[in-house]
């Protein structure tokens, strides 16, 4: 039987550091924040789509609900000069990266997408009436955890899609890869 946990040896603000991530309950709990996050996000996209049709608007939004926001000139601008590039991303991004989340395929590219996403929606919490901590925050914090980790290789598609030519020829694609 292996090794059940694993040592990780680093450096951390100039100091050596080791710890340990123990065995299968690391990797259960890897499995479990990548699906939830996952659901999170295809829950969020799918319910705009079937609210809205393949005609989501986020217009309103930017222009109005992100008012006061660090970001407000560039979604303002994006609201009146190029709105369909968050129309087509906001719904249909979500629904990628939960699936991709879901099915833990192509894990590192769709968590760091959902940490972009979730960027986008803190930093254009107009006002910040609940706080500087929220859920947006706690959403990149969970992206980034799945990015570090690569949760796609526990119970995900992409520890088989490591083993196929395509990617033994060009192992860079691995850093998509969880």
């Amino acid at each position: 039987m292996p090794n059940e946990t694993a040592t990780v040896d680093t450096r951390l603000f100039g100091r050596d550091v080791t710890y340990s991530f123990d065995g299968p309950w690391g990797a259960y709990w890897m499995v479990f924040l990548r699906v939830i996050a996952g659901w999170w996000f295809l829950n969020a996209g799918l319910g705009k789509v079937l609210e809205q049709g393949l005609l989501y608007d986020t217009t309103g939004w930017l222009q109005f609900g992100t008012k006061g926001s660090i970001l407000y000139p560039m979604f303002e601008w994006f609201a009146v000069n190029a709105a369909f590039v968050p129309n087509f991303l906001v719904p249909w991004g979500q629904v990628a990266i939960g699936l991709g989340l879901i099915l833990g395929i192509l894990t590192r590219l769709a968590a760091a997408n959902g940490m972009i996403l979730a960027t986008f929606f803190y930093l254009g919490n107009a006002g910040w009436g609940h706080g500087f901590v929220t859920s947006e925050l706690f959403g990149i914090m969970i992206f980034g955890t799945i990015l570090v980790i690569g949760a796609g290789r526990v119970f995900g598609g992409d520890a088989y899609l490591e083993n196929l030519q395509l990617v033994e020829r060009h192992p860079k694609l691995r850093y998509l890869m969880g």
